[in-house]
């Protein structure tokens, strides 16, 4: 049959007992002229679907199979998804609504759709210039450490022209491409996404970042001009601030208590604005272990959040790097008979909190995740989720900016995630990541609570990196002006290093916030064995401003 670049025409039929299936992620595969493949999962064919798409290409391919092979039992409890989302086009700025496909970008389509086309127009360098025949790593087995000497180890390797059922070959990842990504990375952002989010309405997709922080800044670029006014936590990532702030964006303040964000403060925000910037359009938050208080909101707070966003048609964005350092309750060491007992509470990926995106009926949620904090912070990897027209715009950004992650990075990810590893052993992963960091957490609180008692009163995070110190201040330092900056001298002095607590402020370095009697501590880097020397040295440190 002859290729036909129609969209609404169909490549060619097949029976699906010549298709590949994989079990891990339920779907049916086929191999695409493109060089990709057509796919459908075998929930759609329980709905009767009959079309397999490839995620690179505008080709179709129809499936011939029995209906009642795939008929689901009559008690099976049917998934409602929303059709019909919130609209909130209406919101973007005036450069997102003028922001269209480069043309260049484009033309992809035709090569994709066409492999017998001799395309003289796209000024790609050849590969064959390319000097890396083939990359590799070695990395831990799935669930193990390398930080164990003894732990199983395997290499990772991709090569030039020799693409694998899941994977493009090396020369695809170190071509320029368009701002979504590489399939086969994209793909797995998304299913891995559609595993554990599962977001309720029918209409999102995924489109790459090189870490939240990029994310962050393609998601207020959507939306915002000079003089709108972002809602931000109490306290947040400094990265966020000096992102918004020569942007000329406002900065508004809500307060904060153990769980994060406090949605009655929220709503009366908006209910009672009046200025100095225009009313706000957008949230941003780090519902799990928010940096830098550790707080992490239950679902009854998530929700709160969002009917408070559906009250005011305000869009979130979920920054959620810690997502998967949720660590359970803190165990101290005296209590704890041994690793099983120690691991036994953690949420693993099944009993994750769910996130904001989970419960986005309306399509208002913008989603920011990355490999930062669970792989590796240098791979620049990450993925945002929102509906299609929100990721087709951050796409039309990216080919004007970064173009997509590192191809380097994609293809060691892509390959580990996708054939090493699996969805399985990448779940395994997050899990042992869980374990080594509640260990940490546990060390280190009981280190604090015995050195630091009567100087500092925290709330113990139930996920992420950082303890939240609120300095007791004895009645002198109360008085005095520029104590906390005193107090981080002397930090200094005695050779440990927090972070003040002004430093997170969206209101930045003022009289208001600057002797705030707050420290944030990390025990995310340091050597374990050191945390006694540590926190020995900020408890002398603090010796002359407390009770």
């Amino acid at each position: 049959m002859a290729i036909d670049t129609n969209t609404d025409n169909v490549y060619d039929e097949v029976e699906i007992e010549d298709m590949d299936y994989d079990e891990d992620e339920d779907k049916y595969y086929y191999p695409c002229p493109c060089g990709d493949r057509f796919e459908i999962s075998k929930e759609l064919l329980e709905e009767g679907e009959t079309i397999a798409h490839c995620p690179s290409c505008s080709l179709r391919l129809r499936v011939i199979y029995d209906p009642e092979e795939f008929a689901p039992d009559d008690d099976d409890e049917a998934i409602q998804l929303s059709t019909t989302i919130t609209d909130l086009s209406d919101l973007f700025s005036e450069v997102t609504k003028r922001r269209k496909n480069s043309p260049l970008k484009s033309l992809q389509k035709y090569m994709d759709a066409d492999p017998t086309i001799v395309s003289l127009g796209a000024g790609l360098p050849h590969p064959d210039t390319f000097p890396f025949a083939s990359i590799s790593a070695t990395v831990a087995e799935a669930g193990m450490s390398v930080a164990n000497s003894g732990a199983a180890t395997k290499a990772v390797s991709i090569t030039t022209k020799k693409p694998t059922a899941k994977v493009e070959g090396l020369e695809r990842f170190l071509q320029y491409g368009n701002g979504r990504g590489v399939p086969s990375y994209t793909r797995f952002a998304y299913e891995h996404t559609e595993r554990v989010h599962d977001p309720p309405y029918e209409d999102w997709d995924v489109v790459v970042s090189s870490g939240n922080t990029d994310a962050f800044t393609k998601a207020i670029a959507l939306f915002y001009h000079s003089g709108d006014t972002l809602v931000v936590d109490e306290w947040t990532y400094p990265a966020a601030i000096e992102t918004v702030r020569p942007m000329g964006i406002h900065l508004c303040p809500v307060d904060m208590d153990s769980e994060g964000m406090m949605p009655s403060e929220l709503d009366r925000l908006c209910e009672t604005w009046d200025g100095p910037g225009n009313a706000p359009r957008l949230v941003y938050t780090v519902p799990t272990a928010q940096n830098p208080t550790g707080a992490t909101m239950s679902l009854a707070r998530r929700r709160e959040i969002y009917a408070i966003a559906q009250k005011h048609n305000l869009i979130i964005v979920e920054d959620d790097p810690y997502y998967y350092l949720q660590l359970g309750p803190y165990k101290p060491l005296a209590e704890v008979s041994g690793p099983e007992d120690r691991y036994k509470d953690l949420p693993g990926i099944a009993s994750l909190v769910p996130s904001l995106l989970s419960i986005d009926t309306d399509g208002r949620v913008i989603r920011l995740d990355s490999f930062s904090k669970v792989l590796a912070p240098g791979l620049r990897c990450g993925w945002i989720t929102a509906p299609k027209y929100i990721t087709d715009k951050i796409q039309f950004h990216n080919e004007t900016s970064i173009q997509q992650p590192a191809g380097l990075s994609q293809a060691i990810v892509s390959k580990l995630m996708n054939e090493d590893w699996g969805h399985g052993g990448w779940e395994r992963h997050l899990v042992q990541t869980q374990r080594e960091y509640a260990e940490r957490r546990d060390q280190f609180v009981d280190i604090c609570q015995s050195h630091l008692k009567g100087k500092v009163e925290f709330t113990i995070p139930t996920a992420g990196m950082f303890l939240w110190f609120r300095v007791l201040l004895n009645e002198e330092s109360k008085k005095k002006k520029g104590v906390m900056r005193e107090i981080f001298e002397s930090m200094i002095n005695n050779h440990v290093l927090l972070v003040p607590g002004y430093m997170f402020s969206p209101l930045g370095q003022t009289d208001k916030v600057l002797d705030k009697p707050y420290m944030r501590a990390a025990f995310s880097y340091a050597a374990v064995g050191s945390f006694e020397v540590a926190i020995s040295r900020f408890a002398q440190a603090l010796e002359p401003f407390t009770c």
